[in-house]
């Protein structure tokens, strides 16, 4: 089996590739933005004529390295846009470069949405379901669970394309590439299944953390959409319920929404949270106000006016996906780890869930899950909470976020995904020579 590595030239050194979070890098020998699936498949071909690997990246909005590399980076700034509406079977084919926002805003146009989706809206859409990207949900999934079709260029340059239903093209590719983590192929063209757009009621008030709880399971039962946000050194949350709505609209006032979503999650919480890494001390008292300061809240609109909201707070993350009946026992578990470890944590404690889907790597294959994620403003230190809580996780059979900060490595993730060496085993019929590996490929999925 071949390694592939960069070759280094005489030529002047390439610009650094960046993730959002600040925390990822990568100094790739060449950047390519190809505008059209032959062009990609070409740009396939010569890397690995030449010997270099060849890594997607979207927006960066992964924490880990999975899309670094030192041999050619693809942007898929130019490879967007709608391909395909099918209203009669429900499904909108979306070249991969696409943002999420761009595909929310073009549906809704056409009077379509997703069922459901994560709450920020920057990532590309192969970015996206790539590492598993989800919201939070009783009955529907992650944003790959809805997932039709796809198409993908392989290590030798061709084009292979995969579907659902027993009638589909290449199942068993279908089945891991919906979440393939650039490790089978880089991704050109999805097709997801939508519904004619709805409406959603949200329902956000703060709960003491043991009241929710206590009543978590009737909580995620009685409601579509169910999360809620814990705030370390308090008894504080704010929960959020979605539920479909027959209507009418009725959107937060403009002004309101502002002061909610631009000036207390953005600008004020941005604040706090640099005076809180400054002053470590502070920061207990801050989560107190913080806890306080939001109040509550109803308000009727279309889906993704309601799942996502503007994120522009920068942090690094950690998210562990756990068996639902898990979840309250470790939320527990960091409330007294918090507690008594003189940690100082500026950032509250996001709480979701999803159904049990079908796909080889999802954190949610086969199990209804809990996903409990922690985070901390950038340049805050973060390394002694992160263990912490994924000695916790682990101790619950957690599978860690893909794309998102965690120390597991092959061995431990091949112990709680039941099919990590079906999901291997595809890796080396599609990718013998690791023409899309990297270093942070080989720690988890192994070489």
């Amino acid at each position: 089996m071949t390694t592939h590595t960069a070759r280094r030239t005489g030529r002047p050194a390439p610009p650094t590739w960046r993730n959002w979070a600040g925390n990822a890098t990568a100094r790739p020998l060449r950047t390519s933005a190809p505008s059209t699936t032959d062009a990609l498949a070409e740009v396939v071909r010569r890397a690995a004529e030449d010997g270099l690997t060849v890594k997607a990246a979207g927006t960066g909005h992964s924490f880990t390295p999975v899309a670094a590399t030192e041999g050619v980076l693809i942007r898929p700034d130019r490879l967007t846009g709608i391909r395909r509406i099918d209203h009669g079977a429900g499904t909108v084919t979306v070249a991969a470069g696409t943002p999420l926002k761009r595909l929310n805003e073009a549906l809704a146009a056409e009077g379509l949405s997703l069922t459901n989706m994560g709450d920020i809206m920057e990532q590309t859409v192969s970015g996206a379901v790539g590492t598993g990207t989800h919201g939070t949900g009783r009955d529907s999934g992650s944003l790959a669970a809805q997932i039709r079709a796809l198409e993908m260029v392989l290590a030798d340059g061709s084009v292979l394309r995969c579907s659902a239903g027993e009638a589909g093209e290449n199942p068993d590719v279908f089945a891991a590439a919906r979440i393939g983590l650039g490790a089978l192929g880089v991704i050109t063209e999805i097709t997801f299944a939508v519904e004619p757009l709805f409406l959603l009621t949200a329902r956000e008030e703060p709960m003491r953390l043991e009241a929710v709880l206590e009543d978590f399971d009737h909580l995620v039962r009685d409601n579509e959409h169910f999360e809620f946000y814990w705030f370390p050194h308090t008894d504080r949350c704010v929960t959020k319920r979605n539920n479909r709505s027959g209507g009418p609209a009725e959107p937060l006032p403009r002004l309101s929404g502002w002061l909610e979503d631009e000036l207390l999650s953005n600008g004020v919480f941005q604040a706090a949270c640099s005076v809180g890494r400054a002053f470590p001390a502070a920061v207990p008292g801050i989560a107190r106000l913080a806890g306080r300061a939001l109040s509550a809240r109803t308000y009727t609109d279309i889906p993704y006016k309601v799942f996502t909201s503007p994120r522009r707070v920068r942090f690094v993350e950690m998210e562990y996906a756990l068996p639902r009946e898990a979840a309250v026992e470790a939320l527990r578990e960091l409330r007294a780890v918090v507690d008594r470890s003189g940690l100082r944590v500026n950032f509250p404690v996001e709480v979701r869930v999803a159904p049990a889907d079908d796909i080889t790597l999802s954190t949610a294959s086969g199990r209804d899950t809990a996903y409990i994620a922690v985070h901390v403003y950038r340049g805050t230190p973060h390394e002694r909470y992160f263990t912490a809580a994924e000695q916790i996780m682990v101790a619950h059979g957690g599978r860690p976020h893909w794309g998102k900060l965690h120390s597991r490595d092959a061995g431990y993730l091949a112990e709680v995904y039941p099919r990590f060496a079906e999901f291997t085993a595809l890796r080396d019929r599609l990718d013998p020579d690791r023409v899309f590996g990297n270093d942070h490929l080989r720690r988890v999925l192994g070489d």
